[in-house]
């Protein structure tokens, strides 16, 4: 139910399409191998990753390969994505 709401509220359908199980498989291995935020670990920070982003979006041209992946936490994650202006603050 959480990955339908996920799906519903932050992918439009035709990008949903792009990823799947595959995309799952990928994502876990690349967590695994990158347990900490790669973003906060260049401020010398160490904080979890809760998160695989993709530098180029799916959406752009990007692909799941390893170069185009980034492990971050929420919070960077949401500020790359604010920055970006693909999301909006909720209230």
């Amino acid at each position: 139910m959480e990955r339908r709401r996920y799906d519903k509220f932050e992918r439009s359908p035709d990008v949903n399409k792009k990823y799947g199980r595959a995309w799952k498989r990928i994502r876990d291995r690349y967590a695994r191998e990158h347990p900490l935020c790669e973003m906060c670990e260049k401020n010398g920070r160490l904080t979890s990753a809760e998160e695989v982003h993709h530098i180029l979006p799916i959406s752009l041209g990007g692909t799941h390969d390893k170069s185009n992946l980034m492990s971050l936490c929420k919070s960077c994650h949401n500020k790359i994505h604010l920055e970006i202006g693909d999301r909006q603050i909720r209230k």
